[in-house]
């Protein structure tokens, strides 16, 4: 039987915020090897080394076999053998608009989608979950301000809004965003949920937090004259990962 194809989109929180987690064993599992190859590419975040180093350190520990790709001092010319032979790739968060215009300038992009389709699990968290998607909600472009962003790898069908718990102007702009049809409709993660997609379709939530949650957000109708549009949030069934 062929794997399934796996994206897993985290919200927030990784072995940098929350090292030990147990969404990152989760990760490590589905790949069904003892030994996995993770790649970690750290593109969003400028490369920063003690992300890098936080990444080895954790990942070593968990009996794997730890590469980064890093392209703002590359290392490798050819760059298909190091994405294309791993168990795992994992993004990290930081500028998703960077990170796509960084990922095209290398083939980056071209190389992670063969992965994906090889069977490879795809995961990242903040920027490294909303890349997967076509659009979603970013502050690539000013801390404070978040904006849509548009024409991203589109793995995923629709939309995504990571940090949905922890930033207070997530959860009202991406409801605003997708009610006026600026954004497709989509799912939302708080920090330390991570959705989990095979083969492009939703599977299921999980988490290493109690009380975090994930969500399908959808408009509900278009504006009236005396009212703005709406959306719609459901909250998604999400399962507590045991450590």
């Amino acid at each position: 039987m062929t794997q399934a194809r796996t994206i897993v989109a985290i919200g927030g929180g990784s072995f940098r915020t929350d090292p030990g987690n147990a969404l990152d064993d989760f990760l490590l599992a589905r790949t069904g090897q003892a030994r996995p190859r993770v790649l970690l590419v750290p593109t969003a975040g400028g490369d920063a080394e003690p992300v890098i180093e936080m990444f080895q350190r954790s990942f070593l520990e968990r009996r794997c076999v730890p590469s980064v790709l890093r392209l703002f001092q590359r290392e490798h010319e050819d760059l298909a053998p190091l994405v294309l032979e791993q168990d795992l790739v994992f993004v990290t968060g930081g500028n998703t608009a960077n990170l796509r215009a960084i990922w095209a300038l290398h083939g980056v992009d071209a190389l992670l989608t063969r992965a994906w389709e090889q069977g490879t699990v795809m995961a990242g968290v903040s920027a490294g979950g909303l890349c997967w998607f076509e659009e979603g909600v970013t502050d690539s472009f000013h801390p404070t301000e978040l904006k849509p962003l548009h024409h991203l790898l589109g793995l995923l069908e629709g939309s995504f809004c990571p940090h949905y718990d922890s930033e207070l102007t997530r959860r009202p702009l991406y409801q605003k965003f997708v009610a006026e049809g600026t954004l497709a409709p989509g799912y939302a993660a708080d920090d330390g949920v991570g959705l989990v997609f095979e083969d492009a379709h939703f599977v299921e939530a999980v988490s290493f937090k109690p009380g975090a949650a994930a969500y399908r957000v959808e408009p509900a109708g278009p504006a009236g004259a005396e009212s703005a549009a709406t959306a719609i949030e459901t909250a998604l069934p999400t399962r507590l990962l045991e450590r």
